[in-house]
C-alpha cells in the first residue's frame, strides 16, 4: 500500500526527522560561535552575541512560517535543503574569508548567523502544521517540542566531546548539513504522492548532496590553505583540542607556536621570556625543593626549573592533554624543551588548575603561573583575586609565586592591575619587565607573603639573564610606570575588559 502522510508509521517519521533538524540547527549555532570565538577571541561575549543573534534569527524565521503557502511538504523540502547548504558551508566560508580579509568579518559572521537562523526558524513551525491534521494539538507540541529538545541535547553533549575534537568546526558545519540534505531526501520519498512531480526537487537534493559531499572530502584541504593565508610561515602542524586550536609553523630554525592565532612563543627568542619567568624568583631560593607550574605545558619554563639539581619534584598542571602529549613525544619540540616533559622529576598532570588546587592540600616552595593572557573570562579568573588567594595557601613557608602578566607598554594598566590583584590577595609584590622581541616588553610579578629578594647567582648556561643586569628589570621607564588600579575580582572581571581594550589592534599576544 503507497505510503501517505496519515499513517503513524510517517508520523514517528517526522518526529524523528525532528530530531536530526534540532540536531542540525543546534550544531550551527556552537559551530558559529566557536568560530568567533577562535578568530576574534573574548569567547564569552562570542557565544553570547552569536546565540543572541541566532535565536532572534530562528524567532523571525517562525514569524515568516505564517507566511508560508502552498504545499507545505514541497516548502518543507525546499528550506532543508537551503540549511543544509547554507549552514553546512557557513564555517568553510567564514574562515576562508577572514583567512582572505574579504571584507568586515563580523558583518559577514552576523549575515550568517541571521540567514541561517531564519532558515531554522521555518522548520518546526511547517512540521507542526504537516503533522496537525493527524494529532491533537496538544499532543502535537509536547511531542515535537520533546524531541526538538533531545536533538539539542544531543549535539550539546557530541560537539566539545567528539565533533571539535576530531572533526573540527569546519567538518563538522558540512556534516550537519548533510544530515539537513537526507531529511529532505527522506522526506522526497516518504512523501512521494504529495510532492509529484518532483524531479526539480530529487535534482536539488542530488546537487546538494554532492556539494556537501564534496566539501567534507575537500575540507582539510581548504582549511590548510586559508589558514596559511593567516601565518607568515610553513604550518608544520595543527590540531583542534577541545580546549583550542593548536597550529606550530616554522620558517628555517624558527618554530612557533599559536593557540587561537595567538602567538605563545618563537624558538628564536623564548629562553628570554622563560629565563625571565623562572630564574628571579627561584635563583633566590636555594631551600626550594618542590616546584608547581600552572599552564606552560609546552614545557619550556620546566626546562629551566630542571637546571637546579637541588629540585626534588616539579608538578605541571595544564588543562589540555593535547598540548602536554604534543611537546612530549614530538622529536622537534622535545629537542627545544630539552625532553622536559618526561624528566623523572616531572609530574604532569591535564585538569583545571583552580579545580585542581582546591582539591589538593600539597605545599610548594615555588609556583609559577604561565597561563595565556586574560582575553575572556575563563582564563580572567586565573588572574582574580579568589584564585590568588588558592595559590597563597599553597605556599610553603618562604616560598615565592611568579606571574605572568603580560606587557607593561602595550598593556599597561592590565599589568599594574594583575600587580594589584596579587596585593590585595595579601601577597608582598615586585614587578618586573625584560623586552622579549617576539613580543615587546613583556610583565611579570614576583609575589610572597615576605617581599621577594634578589638572587644571589644563578645557574650556568643561560642565554639572556646577569646578575648585573637583573636591577635593571625592577625599574620601570616613565611609560610603563606604575598606575593604581583596582584589583580584578572574579564576580567582576574588569581585567578581561581592560586587556581587550588596550590590546586592540595590536599584533602579538600571549
Amino acid at each position: 500500500m503507497p505510503q501517505t502522510a496519515h499513517t503513524p508509521h510517517n508520523r514517528h517519521a517526522l518526529l524523528a526527522s525532528v530530531f536530526i533538524i534540532a540536531s542540525c540547527g543546534l550544531a550551527y549555532e556552537l559551530v558559529a560561535a566557536a568560530l568567533a570565538s577562535y578568530l576574534l577571541g573574548d569567547s564569552v561575549t562570542q557565544f553570547s552575541t552569536v546565540i543572541g543573534t541566532y535565536l532572534f534569527a530562528m524567532g523571525v524565521g517562525s514569524w515568516l512560517s505564517r507566511f508560508v503557502g502552498g504545499n507545505l511538504v514541497r516548502r518543507f523540502v525546499e528550506i532543508e535543503l537551503a540549511v543544509g547548504v547554507l549552514g553546512g558551508f557557513a564555517a568553510a566560508g567564514l574562515f576562508v574569508a577572514f583567512a582572505a580579509q574579504m571584507g568586515p568579518f563580523r558583518a559577514l559572521l552576523y549575515l550568517a548567523v541571521l540567514a541561517v537562523g531564519i532558515l531554522v526558524g521555518l522548520e518546526i513551525p511547517l512540521v507542526m502544521r504537516i503533522l496537525k491534521r493527524e494529532v491533537s494539538f496538544k499532543d502535537l507540541v509536547s511531542q515535537v517540542l520533546a524531541v526538538d529538545y533531545l536533538g539539542a541535547l544531543a549535539v550539546s553533549l557530541l560537539f566539545p566531546l567528539l565533533l571539535v575534537p576530531w572533526l573540527g568546526l569546519m567538518r563538522t558545519g558540512l556534516l550537519f548539513g548533510l544530515f539537513n540534505v537526507g531529511v529532505a531526501i527522506f522526506a522526497l520519498a516518504l512523501f512521494r504522492e504529495q510532492l509529484f512531480p518532483a524531479r526539480g526537487l530529487r535534482l536539488a537534493a542530488g546537487v546538494c548532496f554532492i556539494l556537501l559531499t564534496g566539501g567534507l572530502a575537500l575540507a582539510g584541504k581548504v582549511s590548510d590553505v586559508a589558514e596559511s593565508w593567516l601565518y607568515a610561515n610553513d604550518i608544520i602542524y595543527s590540531e583542534n583540542s577541545p580546549y583550542q586550536r593548536i597550529v606550530i609553523t616554522r620558517w628555517r630554525d624558527d618554530i612557533r607556536l599559536f593557540l587561537n592565532q595567538n602567538l605563545q612563543f618563537s624558538s628564536k627568542d623564548e629562553y628570554r621570556y622563560h629565563e625571565a619567568l623562572i630564574h628571579p624568583g627561584l635563583a633566590a631560593l636555594p631551600q626550594a625543593r618542590r616546584v608547581l607550574v600552572l599552564g606552560g605545558g609546552d614545557g619550556f619554563a620546566v626546562r629551566e626549573i630542571l637546571r637546579y639539581p637541588q629540585i626534588e619534584s616539579v608538578t605541571l598542571v595544564d588543562l589540555d592533554p593535547a598540548m602536554t602529549r604534543l611537546f612530549s613525544t614530538a622529536p622537534l619540540l622535545r629537542q627545544l624543551n630539552s625532553d622536559a616533559l618526561n624528566n623523572k622529576r616531572v609530574t604532569l598532570i591535564n585538569d583545571d588548575a583552580a579545580r585542581w588546587l582546591e582539591e589538593h592540600a600539597d605545599a610548594f616552595d615555588f609556583i609559577v603561573a604561565d597561563f595565556p593572557d586574560p582575553s575572556n573570562f575563563s582564563l580572567g579568573k586565573l588572574y582574580s583575586t579568589g584564585f590568588y588567594r588558592l595559590l597563597r595557601q599553597h605556599l610553603a613557608p618562604g616560598g615565592r609565586l611568579v606571574v605572568q602578566s603580560t606587557s607593561p607598554y602595550y598593556a599597561r594598566r592590565s599589568f599594574w592591575m594583575i600587580d594589584a590583584t596579587l596585593r590585595a590577595a595579601g601577597l608582598q609584590t615586585s614587578p618586573y619587565h625584560a623586552l622579549v622581541p617576539s613580543f615587546g616588553e613583556w610583565g611579570y610579578v614576583l609575589a610572597g607573603a615576605e617581599p621577594p629578594e634578589m638572587p644571589a647567582a644563578y645557574p650556568e648556561g643561560l642565554r639572556f639573564l646577569t646578575l648585573a643586569g637583573t636591577p635593571a628589570l625592577f625599574q620601570f621607564p616613565a611609560d610603563m610606570a606604575y598606575l593604581p588600579m583596582p584589583p580584578n575580582r572574579l564576580n567582576e572581571q574588569n581585567l578581561v575588559r581592560v586587556f581587550e581594550q588596550e590590546w586592540d589592534g595590536v599584533t602579538g599576544g600571549h
